[in-house]
């Protein structure tokens, strides 16, 4: 309606001037008998009024299409009235859709192949990485182990764009099936042995059940353990020697917890530490942070539907929660 008004503004106010013109030209003229003016005037209101209700009503769709925003792409290809405008007005909208759609998917199309060649890059990184790490084996110390150190840091820089590149197909990626979580706790630690060595950090596991067993994902479960614990083991360095992981159940959840005693988070980072690219103030302290850790490790987490909490204090250090839901803990204890 209120479309409607603003459009016919103009006409309502050019008639209501003109009608007061004819009267003040009769007025002029000499023309004192006002009962005839005034019933013309009244006519031509009656008609104006009768003029902008059909109008209205007869366009009534077509401008509540106009007020109310679409709630889908979809919503592009309804029809108004059969009026011109109307007609014109569903033929923009479909045009317009069209071009939208094939715009998009060259943009998809693009993406998808800037996507497969990250993917495949850095598969061909993995590679001459692992030739280094044989070649070190054979140099003498230190120079052994400072490269393998760096071979290390590439490897999880390269670890982190492939699954930042798998995140947005993660679920075509997903393959759910019943994982042991000490045996996992294991492998992480396995796999990240040497990095504990090289920090002088080490892993205390506290509590466990051996047969807690949980629906997850293993291969996106391993890479959010492991970035929870390399956050936990760069963040205690210097400060602290140990990190403590536990598995337990809580209220029927089964909870995977890391838990490190080192810089802790300031209470103003705590919101946003999720956030992608945001380093906050240890990151800076820190120069190797991307600020993509945590973004990975929570949208992870999020489509495997388990929660991610966290506890910190600064100076204290932080401590992780993998939360899996009562219809994921399949422990038989």
């Amino acid at each position: 309606m209120k479309l409607f008004f603003k459009e016919h503004a103009l006409l309502i106010a050019v008639q209501m001037i003109q009608f007061f013109l004819i009267l003040g030209i009769y007025w002029l003229d000499g023309y004192r008998n006002l009962l005839p003016a005034l019933y013309a005037i009244f006519l031509g209101l009656f008609f104006l009024t009768g003029y902008l209700a059909y109008h209205y009503f007869s366009r009534r769709r077509y401008y509540l299409r106009l007020t109310n925003s679409l709630e889908s792409l979809d919503d592009s290809f309804q029809t108004t009235e059969h009026s011109p405008i109307s007609e014109a007005l569903d033929h923009l909208l479909k045009d317009q859709y069209k071009l939208y759609q094939t715009k998009i998917k060259a943009l998809e199309s693009k993406q998808d192949e800037h996507l497969t060649f990250m993917d495949q890059w850095v598969h061909q990184m993995k590679t001459p990485l692992s030739v280094i790490e044989l070649i070190a084996q054979n140099l003498d110390e230190p120079d052994s182990s400072s490269i393998r150190e760096e071979t290390d840091r590439m490897k999880t820089g390269l670890n982190t764009i492939l699954y930042m590149a798998r995140l947005r197909t993660i679920e075509q990626d997903f393959h759910i099936k019943p994982v042991n979580l000490t045996k996992m706790v294991n492998e992480v630690n396995s796999e990240n042995k040497r990095f504990y060595i090289r920090n002088k950090v080490y892993p205390n596991l506290l509590q466990q059940k051996q047969d807690m067993i949980v629906e997850t994902d293993e291969k996106w479960l391993f890479f959010i353990l492991s970035q929870l614990i390399n956050n936990a083991v760069k963040y205690s360095k210097g400060k602290s020697h140990k990190i403590d992981l536990a598995i337990y159940e809580n209220e029927g959840e089964a909870v995977l917890e890391v838990k490190d005693y080192g810089v802790g988070i300031p209470e103003s980072d705590k919101r946003r530490v999720f956030d992608p690219f945001y380093t906050g103030e240890n990151g800076r302290k820190f120069r190797e942070s991307t600020g993509m850790g945590l973004y990975l490790t929570k949208e992870a987490a999020e489509h495997l539907e388990h929660r991610l909490e966290l506890e910190s204090k600064a100076g204290e250090g932080a401590t992780f929660r993998i939360i899996f839901g009562t219809t994921q803990n399949l422990t038989t204890m």
